[in-house]
């Protein structure tokens, strides 16, 4: 699709008028006259817009139209200035309006030739589519004729098909009746194998409740035995608890008289040892005091004694 134009040509005519009106010079112009008042870049400036080669395309127009109409080119001898311009400015008026009803009727001429070619230009569209449909109607019904003689012949084998239906569907009715026969007997003898299942069921049902109940006064009895079992249990536990903590007691009483009499012992040794020290030391003094004929007898004293000594200690810490 077209853009739309910036401008029209009628916008286009009526600033060229404009510009040349603005200009008042009574004298002679030429083409070149022409251009040094209109010009491209003048008049692009005073529409704010348009495309220079479109611009330029009907400034061409307006100036062969406006200069050779003589536009320009007209001068009255012997006038006063001020007459000659009013006069010249009453033209040129003139001049512009019937150039606009000139540009008005060429620009609806070529409006009505613009939509004779469109209405054309439609018109052999719609043909050649018209064309195109025609072909794809006539495609269309080959292809429907194809498929009705297809159709046809098909129809005939289902004819065919359906005779040959026909007699197997005679032959299944038969075998439907038999089979409805020999469902019927099936059916009544289901029923009578189905009541004698049922009376089974029952007494079976009977049998098995009866049975959960005997089992239910059989676990209700186990029950309340174990339970008595285990509060027994709880009680003998609980016995064995207190007899534990009581011998946990006694333990712990004979380790510490354990530890009190082996503290004992070992104070013991060490006073033993220290007498035995003593005595050592005693022996010796007295041996060096007695005559030698003496000495032996104190030696032998001396090795009886500390041992009688240690002994009675012994018996003395056993005792404690």
């Amino acid at each position: 699709m077209a853009r739309p134009a910036a401008v029209t040509p009628d916008a286009i005519r009526a600033t060229v008028l404009a510009l040349l009106a603005e200009a008042g010079d009574p004298a002679p112009a030429s083409d070149a006259r022409f251009r040094k008042i209109v010009s491209v870049r003048k008049l692009r400036a005073r529409l704010g817009a348009g495309d220079p080669a479109t611009l330029s395309r009907h400034l061409n127009a307006i100036e062969a139209e406006v200069v050779q109409a003589g536009l320009a080119g007209f001068a009255v001898p012997d006038v006063p200035q001020e007459i000659a311009a009013q006069m010249r400015a009453l033209w040129e008026a003139a001049v512009a309006t019937q150039l606009a009803d000139v540009m008005q009727l060429r620009q609806q001429a070529e409006d009505v030739k613009a939509t004779a070619d469109a209405a054309r230009h439609e018109a052999e569209l719609r043909t050649e589519l018209f064309r195109a449909e025609l072909a794809d109607l006539r495609a269309q019904l080959t292809a429907r004729d194809d498929d009705l003689l297809g159709l046809r012949l098909e129809g005939r084998a289902l004819q065919e098909r359906a005779e040959a239906l026909e007699s197997t569907c005679t032959q299944l009715r038969t075998r439907l009746t038999n089979a409805e026969t020999a469902t019927a007997d099936a059916a009544q003898r289901h029923e009578r194998e189905l009541t004698a299942e049922r009376a089974r069921y029952e007494g079976l049902s009977k049998q098995l409740l009866l049975e959960t109940a005997h089992q239910r006064e059989t676990f209700q009895t186990e029950r309340q035995r174990l339970e008595a079992e285990l509060a027994r249990a709880a009680e003998r536990l609980a016995a064995l608890e207190s007899l534990r903590e009581r011998l946990l007691a006694e333990l712990g009483e004979e380790r510490n008289a354990r530890q009190q009499a082996a503290a004992e012992a070992a104070g013991l040794t060490t006073v033993v040892e220290q007498q035995r020290q003593t005595l050592a030391l005693v022996g010796s003094a007295t041996t060096r005091k007695q005559p030698a004929s003496t000495r032996r007898p104190a030696r032998s004293a001396a090795r009886t004694s500390p041992p009688a000594k240690v002994a009675a200690g012994r018996s003395t810490g056993k005792a404690r």
